[in-house]
C-alpha cells in the first residue's frame, strides 16, 4: 500500500531556476506534490555547477534542490513547446516561477493568462526585489549584500569584503 502524503495529488508546474524557486518546489515535492520542472534546451544551468559532484559526475547542487521532481525539457521560444507548457499550466494546481518581471507575461504564461485558463491556479512568482523599483535586478546574495551595506561588515576589519 502506497503512503499518502500531505500534498498527495497536487500538481506543480515548476518554471523556476537557481535557488529560491527550486527550494520552494523542492519543499512541495518533499511533502508529496507531483512537481514537473520545466528546463530549457540542454537542461537547467545548475546541472553543470561543480564542484561538488556525485560519483556519476552530476552536480550535487542540482540534485539537492531538484530532488523528488520530474523534469521536462521545453524550448519556450518555440510555439510547439510553449503549447505543451500552457497545457501543463492548465492542469496544474500550483505554478512556481522566478524569472524577471514580465518574462512569463511575454510567453503568455503570466498570471492573468494562466488564471483565465485555470481559475483555481495558485501562482507563485518569486523576485529578489519585487515588481517595481529594482525589479530588473537579479536577486543574488552578493548584490543584496552590496546594496544593503551588509557587505561592509564582512571580511577582515581593514580588508575587502568576503563576498
Amino acid at each position: 500500500m502506497r503512503e499518502v502524503t500531505a500534498l498527495d495529488g497536487l500538481l506543480v508546474a515548476d518554471f523556476s531556476r537557481v535557488l529560491a524557486g527550486p527550494l520552494v518546489s523542492m519543499t512541495l515535492a518533499d511533502f508529496g506534490a507531483d512537481v514537473i520542472k520545466v528546463e530549457p534546451p540542454g537542461g537547467d544551468e545548475t546541472r553543470s555547477w561543480s564542484p561538488p559532484v556525485d560519483s556519476e559526475g552530476r552536480a550535487t547542487y542540482f540534485l539537492t534542490v531538484n530532488r523528488n521532481k520530474r523534469s521536462v525539457e521545453l524550448n519556450l521560444k518555440e510555439e510547439e513547446d510553449l503549447a505543451l507548457a500552457r497545457e501543463l499550466v492548465r492542469r496544474a494546481d500550483v505554478l512556481v516561477e522566478n524569472f524577471r518581471p514580465g518574462t512569463m507575461d511575454r510567453l503568455g504564461l503570466g498570471y492573468e493568462e494562466s488564471a483565465a485558463e485555470n481559475p483555481g491556479l495558485i501562482y507563485c512568482s518569486i523576485s529578489g526585489f519585487g515588481s517595481r523599483g529594482g525589479a530588473n535586478l537579479p536577486g543574488y546574495d552578493p548584490l543584496a549584500q552590496a546594496m544593503s551595506g551588509m557587505m561592509s561588515v564582512t571580511g577582515p576589519r581593514d580588508g575587502e569584503p568576503n563576498k
